[in-house]
């Protein structure tokens, strides 16, 4: 573990003792590698916190394989709007898992569309029937769906929304995760959740405990975890660019042997 990754073992620990509970990654948006997957697992087990993943679909069987290859906590599938989509995550999960493996993970789906919203009755039943513990709320792209942007996302309309969907997920017995745009500006609405039904929320690295939200460390916890998503990216482009240059000496070498053999030169 270089210095770069042990500080961002030391900001993570931190973020443990004011509420954090787990380290994110996507393959979805992000396009996690599985190298870069492996460095945050190293990461997030030295702090003491569990691994997120949000996935590429949800049929996304190499990707639930991948996930459970390092041992990830939390699975999310992406963009669920329909019940049929959420029974075709489910079956996936039931081809990747066997029913031991499913003890140790557990399994989510992201609402962010108005689609998605309009059939949250429907797809709530699904997941519960299913084996499904819990809907993340994705604030960013539920916003834009709505049409008012990224800056309708503290909106009382956008809340509203997420509180129902919390009312839902709360009386079907699942968890209930809020993301999107969280920052010390989401504390007022995500308070306003917690009154319903918050299990966790999440910026893009780091997701913490519910109940953390209503404890006055929290504004400094999501400081450190911006903190923690810049050291992150910045590792990672050290770690490529380590990559490039030893491939570069390499190219160099070659080009030279080649122009010589054929005369180039």
């Amino acid at each position: 573990m270089n210095s770069v990754e042990k500080q961002m073992v030391e900001i993570l620990s931190n973020c443990k003792e004011r509420g954090a509970v787990s380290v994110k990654a996507e393959f979805e948006a992000e396009g996690t590698r599985m190298d870069e997957l492996l460095r945050l697992v190293d990461v997030a087990r030295a702090a003491g916190l569990k691994l997120t993943v949000k996935i590429g679909g949800c049929e996304a069987i190499r990707d639930l394989l991948e996930a459970k290859q390092v041992g990830v906590d939390f699975i999310v599938a992406p963009m669920v709007e329909t019940p049929y989509a959420l029974s075709k995550f489910v079956n996936a999960i039931s081809v990747a898992f066997n029913e031991d493996e499913r003890e140790n993970t557990q399994f989510l789906f992201n609402l962010e569309t108005v689609t998605s919203y309009n059939n949250l009755a429907e797809l709530a039943e699904v997941a519960k029937t299913g084996g499904i513990e819990g809907i993340v709320f994705g604030r960013v792209d539920f916003s834009g769906s709505l049409g008012i942007g990224r800056e309708g996302i503290e909106s009382n309309q956008v809340t509203e929304c997420v509180i129902q969907t919390a009312n839902i997920a709360k009386v079907h017995g699942l968890d209930l995760v809020v993301g999107g745009a969280v920052s010390s500006g989401a504390i007022p609405q995500l308070k306003r959740v917690h009154s319903a039904h918050l299990t966790r929320f999440e910026t893009r690295k780091v997701v913490f405990n519910g109940s953390s939200i209503i404890q006055p460390e929290i504004e400094e916890a999501l400081l450190q975890a911006v903190h923690f998503e810049l050291l992150w990216l910045l590792n990672k482009r050290d770690y490529y660019s380590r990559i490039t240059a030893e491939d570069n000496k390499r190219i160099e070498m070659l080009e030279n042997r080649w122009n010589l053999l054929s005369g180039n030169s």
